[in-house]
């Protein structure tokens, strides 16, 4: 016989031979040929043996929590208010005591996350593991493909699902003013002249199911079109016709181009051409034919400056003859010009070479 003590946060078994007998709450015990497991009710119960023959009995079905959970859940074992842990498939036993026990069950078979849990508990570092999470920025759009099919279009924001075996792919695009080089591109004129043509589009992702669903490599196509479009216009022009025609061409390939972007899903919201590179040849030619204008456009104005010149001084000759105090005043002009650059005079001679200087620089 010996004597057992049961405190109030504990609970005893007692078994004899092995076999489970009863469960002692709070008390004093004297036992006999018995032996007792003692448990603190504040800890998580481990059953000694199997838990069914212990649930026959009331009260131990009474004093515990029994938790299920099957392969196709978790539980998340809240304390008080905190989350504790989360439990996966297999049975767990709690002691009911002081502390507030919660246990919230989530099916994680399906993706959708249907249970009330907070995103703050589905950030939480011991379910975050149990959970996707996808962000789709304010310039995003996204499509959302569950096991290979079409499944919803996911616009801007944070989206969880569950983690599991079904197979999620999210494929997203960018729905901002967008721009493509078209560089390079090698095309003959009319008259076999070989160009090389860079350029630039602007355009915008309008449609997300036809641009992603729809058709494979959008961005390429669109670049192909832009190539065709360029050929088109090109290929039935003179390089003469071209360079007169150039401001019209813009307009031409957005008005071919943007109705088939359209079946892509595309905007076009603008083209310009950055640059037309001549073959080293056909540059040489036309820098010379450039010499040749920038000549004759030197030689036209001086023949017209000098035409103007010669027929200033046309004028003044005529208004000269018909003014003798103006030819003198003239004459007198380039006498002080002429003065201007002479430092000093040296007078010699009799009272002749005077009288000639005084007729020079004194009018009558």
């Amino acid at each position: 016989m010996k004597r057992v003590t049961i405190n109030a946060y504990e609970r005893g078994l007692v078994f004899k031979n092995g076999v489970y007998q009863r469960m002692l709450q709070e008390g004093r015990y004297w036992l006999i040929n018995e032996d007792v497991q003692i448990y603190d009710i504040n800890k998580p119960f481990i059953a000694p043996i199997e838990l069914n023959i212990l649930l026959q009995d009331a009260n131990v079905t009474a004093a515990l929590h029994v938790v299920e959970v099957s392969e196709t859940e978790i539980v998340l074992h809240y304390e008080n208010g905190l989350l504790k842990q989360v439990l996966t498939p297999g049975r767990y036993t709690f002691w009911k005591n002081m502390i507030d026990y919660k246990f919230v069950r989530a099916d994680i078979s399906k993706i959708a996350i249907t249970e009330n849990i907070d995103r703050s508990t589905l950030c939480h570092r011991l379910v975050a593991p149990y959970v996707r999470t996808f962000n789709i920025e304010n310039y995003e759009q996204a499509i959302m493909l569950v096991d290979g099919k079409y499944s919803m279009t996911l616009y801007p924001g944070i989206y969880t699902w569950w983690r599991n075996n079904i197979s999620i792919a999210i494929s997203k695009i960018d729905t901002r003013q967008l721009q493509a080089e078209i560089n390079g591109q090698e095309i003959l004129t009319k008259d076999k002249a070989a160009l090389r043509i860079n350029a630039w589009a602007q355009y915008r992702i309008a449609d997300i199911n036809k641009a992603v669903l729809q058709n494979k490599d959008y961005e390429r196509q669109l670049h192909i079109l832009f190539q065709l479009a360029l050929r088109e216009y090109i290929a039935v022009l003179t390089f003469d016709e071209l360079l007169e025609k150039k401001e019209s061409l813009a307009p031409f390939i957005m008005q071919t181009v943007s109705p088939k972007a359209e079946s892509l899903g595309i905007t076009i919201a603008g083209f310009g051409i950055r640059d037309i590179i001549l073959p080293g040849d056909v540059k040489e030619i036309m820098n010379q034919v450039l010499v040749a204008e920038k000549k004759a456009q030197a030689n036209i104005i001086m023949r017209r400056e000098e035409t103007a010149s010669t027929r200033s001084l046309l004028n003044t000759a005529k208004l000269m003859e018909d003014n003798p105090m103006l030819f003198k005043l003239k004459e007198m002009e380039y006498v002080e010009k002429i003065a201007e650059k002479i430092n000093s005079i040296s007078v010699s001679g009799n009272g002749v070479l005077i009288d000639q200087l005084r007729q020079i620089f004194i009018p009558k």
